[in-house]
């Protein structure tokens, strides 16, 4: 069992991961705001600030840990895991400063999982270095996130494989040194033995980024977008570039989903507390009609909805986490979906308030929470649409249940007396109950 108690060793760590992310992470964020900036190595300024910082995290053994030793991490639980993302939630430097930056977290597990030998001195070893990024091309203007619907292909030519088709938001995929792209390889097989994962250098010849789609708030006229619309142009890769084998894309797809969402909805929970940090600031110094704003019963309702709001939802995260740790695999599936459909949701809620709470300010690009708000949107879309999460909740929850054997559903007053009193019959004539 886990009785909410962090050993005291690890507890250690964590004190240092919070002093760390908010002397040394956090302001960055301010020096390098963009979304994009990340994930581009070509900014000498930002890397030379952060290579330091990086060599402090890998001297305290936190580095990358979500991968085992032999790759260089710690091979922590997802519990752990989780309560290291909620103070790098904090800020938008921190998960690249960790070695923890998605999709290179999900790419490098991939890599690790299904890669060549030579991949992974190519690819795999920078990477967790943090010397390169890449990109995870899946999703299609025609389909979105509905790989059923897929139709860029892969077809064998002699020993390699030729892509041909579009894929839309890849991320990051104009700082990538390769891109793992999914592809159909049988459209006549069942809907999730159709496609199959390749590894494809970016250098590659035939691959044609349309243009760099801008997310809130990315701003076009300086070229901000980090979400490529791709054109692959019968990009040819060898037989080895694929990843797992034929027809085996979406179980390597699935293998890099799960713990990617705990750590997305922990970093959620990081940047929702200090949102809320930032009201009980608010409300403790600023006065109006002649009392604090902490003073107004509707403030007050604010504060109090957040903070349970919030709770809930860290401890929701945090024992999905547990349930990945120490139940077989697939059984936090359900658990995983809900923590996707309320991510946004407490997002969002809670730092509307926290806008409301500051007034004129808080609209403005002044605080961080003008950024924080713009991406509420595209966190409902992440890793699949709240909706699809949604009926995946209720399709699991719904298999534990069975319709009444009888009109009147199983709770029905009437039926239930008549049985109990048929039950105790003889005792309630003995005692004369009617």
């Amino acid at each position: 069992m886990w009785d909410f108690r962090t050993e005291p060793e690890f507890q250690v760590k964590l004190d240092w991961i919070d002093r760390f992310v908010r002397e040394e992470c956090e302001p960055i964020d301010l020096l390098f705001p963009h979304l994009g900036q990340p994930y581009n190595t070509e900014n000498k300024a930002a890397r030379a600030i952060i290579a330091p910082l990086q060599e402090q995290v890998k001297a305290q053994g936190l580095w990358a840990c979500h991968l085992g030793p032999e790759l260089g991490g710690q091979g922590y639980g997802q519990l752990k895991l989780a309560l290291m993302n909620e103070i790098l939630g904090r800020s938008m430097w921190a998960p690249t400063i960790f070695g923890t930056a998605a999709p290179d977290t999900g790419n490098a597990e991939i890599l690790a999982m299904f890669g060549t030998d030579e991949q992974k001195s190519k690819y795999l070893r920078p990477l967790l270095d943090g010397d390169i990024v890449s990109c995870f091309s899946m999703t299609e203007p025609q389909a979105g996130a509905d790989p059923k619907e897929f139709v860029c292909a892969a077809r064998k030519d002699g020993d390699d494989w030729i892509i041909s088709g579009e894929k839309w938001f890849s991320s990051n995929a104009r700082y990538a040194e390769f891109l793992i792209v999914m592809a159909v390889t049988d459209p006549d097989a069942s809907p999730y033995r159709r496609m199959s994962m390749f590894v494809v250098p970016a250098e590659t010849p035939g691959i044609e980024i349309l243009r760099n789609v801008c997310v809130m708030p990315d701003r076009e006229e300086l070229d901000e977008g980090t979400h490529a619309y791709i054109r692959y142009n019968d990009v040819r890769v060898p037989a080895d570039a694929i990843l797992g084998g034929p027809g085996q894309g979406f179980e390597v797809a699935q293998a890099r989903l799960g713990g990617g969402r705990v750590h997305h909805a922990m970093r959620t929970v990081g940047k929702c507390q200090r949102a809320f940090d930032m009201m009980g600031e608010r409300v403790l110094s600023r006065r109006t009609q002649g009392e604090l704003l902490a003073d107004k019963q509707m403030v007050q309702q604010f504060i109090a909805d957040s903070w349970i709001e919030l709770q809930q939802f860290r401890l929701l995260v945090l024992q999905t986490a547990w349930i990945i740790d120490n139940e077989p695999h697939g059984a936090a599936r359900t658990n995983i979906a809900m923590c996707k459909v309320a991510m946004a949701k407490v997002l969002h809620d809670i730092i509307q308030r926290a806008i409301q709470i500051h007034g004129s300010l808080g609209v403005t690009t002044e605080t961080p929470l003008y950024d924080w708000w713009t991406s509420v949107p595209s966190l409902a879309l992440a890793d699949g649409p709240t909706e699809v999460h949604k009926a995946t909740v209720a399709k699991r929850v719904l298999k534990n249940y069975t319709p009444s054997e009888g009109l009147f559903p199983t709770e029905h007053i009437p039926t239930r007396r008549a049985a109990a009193r048929e039950r105790y019959a003889d005792i309630l004539k003995e005692y004369g109950v009617a």
